[in-house]
Formats: C-alpha cells, structure tokens, sequence
C-alpha cells in the first residue's frame, strides 16, 4: 500500500473550535549529553494547538525531532534549534513548542580531608519553551545536605555547663582531669541533633545564556551551605564533618538565606526560586523554607514549574 493514501486523522476538522495550551507526549526514553555525561533521561514535549478547527497535533513528528539532541552537549542553543524545529514542523498549528527534560547527574565528589572520592546523584531537570514573546531555558536541581540545629545545640551547651558545674563545684581544676572529662561521656552528656536535609533550586537563564550552569549551581549551593552530604569517608574525613556541622548550625530559614545569596552571586541567571526541606529528627514533621528572586510561571503548561510568582523588591 502506498503510504501516500494513508489516513490521517489528526488533521481532520473539529466542530468544537477549542485551541489548547500544550498538546505532546510525556515521559519518553532519551540518552542526553551534561555535564560531561551520557545521561538516561525522559522528556516531554509539546506544542500548543491554537487551530481549533484542526484535531490534532503530529506527535511523531515531535519524537523524531527530539532524537536529535542525544549526540550533542546539552546547551540552551541546542534547545532553541529544537524547539524551532518543533514549530517548523507545525506550521500554521502552533505559536509555542516546549520540552521538558529530567534525569540525574552523577558527579564524582572528594572527601573533605582524605584523597577519596565518590559518586553522588543529583536529579535535575531542564524547561525550555519557545513562544512569541522570545525564547525562555529553566534548570533544577536538587542537592542534600546535613542541617544541625541550633537550638538543640544550644540546650546541649547548656546540659554541658550544667554538668561541669556538677563535677568541679568547689575543686581546683587540673588539666589531665579535665581532658579526660572532655572526652568522656560522663562530660559531654548531650549532643545536639542534626537531619539530612534537600534543597530544591530552580533557576532562569539569562537570554544569552550559552551553557546549562549545572555544576556552577551545585558548586556554589553546596559551598554556601558547608554541609554537603559525604560519599566514600575515612575517620579524619568524618571528623572534619562532624567540626563542620558544629561550626555550622542552622535553621531552615538560615539556609535558605545562605542559598539566595549564593545564587544572587552567579552570572547569567535572571530568576530563582529555591526551596529547602529539613526532615526533622526530632519532630514527625518537616521544617520548610522558600525564597525567589524575580521569579514568574514561565514554564509550559505540562510542567511541574513552581507557582511563585513574587519579585524581589
């Protein structure tokens, strides 16, 4: 049979008349090129249908499309060619293409004090959309971390106090005995707690951003915070943690301080939005903070985007 005389059925008139926002396909297998990586990804993809007379949109043409990013470094350039071809080939359909691409990056991280290293995975995913109004990229990203908190840190202080007061009341100090009560647990009674914590960072490239700063993000998030979650760890790396979280206690909210300063501090952004979740220790529920700069929807209306929409002032 002659292809030619097949059917086509999406391109047959509809007697509703209702454009649609986004119309495409979710969750398709896709090898991608970041951050020097061959990644294994799933991608949604999409174009708007703005002829409400027509039925449907041409999917295939979509998927095929989209096989053309596998053997190139991920780049905005490389997402706006895309997103063109997406509307070249739904000419007269469709106004605004987007592709959303998630997966996770697995970077190799060195220990804090020995010369190991180890492998840690950090989910991302990447939106792009293409419309009238111009051309628009998104990165996530999370990342996790350790959070002691200060208030359990202060109370642990005081139980310390507490019990040197107890043990030295009305005796002369001597050295070896207090370094002995030091190290001991008669001594050092409490100990505050600490939670694995995730930071969740969305950022908006700037229009003439040239790279996906994937590594720039993590760098400067995990840098802020100074609390990165470790992988391979000798006794010394696990002691340079254990200082690190000491010196650095803090609160969801101190946090969140930390990582909006961090990322105000990067080039070729023009909107973030971050959230970072404690998962308590001690309670049965989770400490939450949010902050953004400048942030508005700009992602399709098939993504998982954030809703924030406040500006900083």
């Amino acid at each position: 049979m002659n292809s030619t005389n097949l059917p086509d059925i999406a391109a047959q008139t509809t007697q509703q008349q209702q454009p649609l926002d986004w119309v495409g396909m979710q969750g398709i297998a896709l090898p991608l090129q970041l951050a020097g990586q061959r990644l294994k990804a799933l991608a949604d993809a999409g174009v708007s249908l703005d002829r409400g007379d027509v039925r449907g949109i041409h999917m295939s043409r979509l998927y095929l499309t989209l096989q053309q990013v596998q053997d190139a470094a991920l780049e905005p350039d490389l997402l706006k060619q895309l997103l063109a071809r997406f509307l070249d080939s739904h000419h007269g359909l469709s106004r605004q293409a987007y592709v959303a691409l998630r997966g996770e990056a697995l970077l190799s991280r060195p220990a804090l004090i020995s010369p190991l290293a180890g492998w840690k995975s950090y989910p991302f995913e990447v939106r792009a959309r293409q419309d009238p109004w111009g051309f628009h990229v998104e990165l996530q990203v999370r990342l996790e971390y350790s959070s002691t908190c200060p208030c359990s840190a202060a109370l642990a202080r005081q139980l310390i106090q507490q019990r040197f007061t107890q043990d030295f009341a009305d005796q002369p100090l001597n050295h070896a005995r207090l370094l002995d009560w030091l190290g001991s647990t008669q001594g050092i009674v409490a100990t505050p707690h600490s939670q694995r914590s995730e930071a969740t960072l969305q950022v908006r490239l700037a229009e003439r951003a040239e790279d996906l700063p994937l590594l720039a993000v993590i760098d400067a998030a995990e840098q802020a915070l100074g609390t990165a979650v470790q992988t391979a760890v000798k006794r010394a790396d696990e002691q340079a943690f254990a200082l690190a979280n000491g010196q650095n206690p803090m609160f969801c909210e101190d946090a969140a301080r930390r990582l909006h300063d961090a990322l105000l501090r990067l080039l070729g952004l023009s909107a973030f939005s971050l959230e970072v979740v404690h998962r308590e220790s001690l309670h049965a529920h989770d400490a939450v903070a949010r902050s953004q700069w400048n942030w508005h929807p700009a992602a399709s209306p098939g993504s998982a985007a954030s809703d924030m929409c406040q500006s900083r002032s």
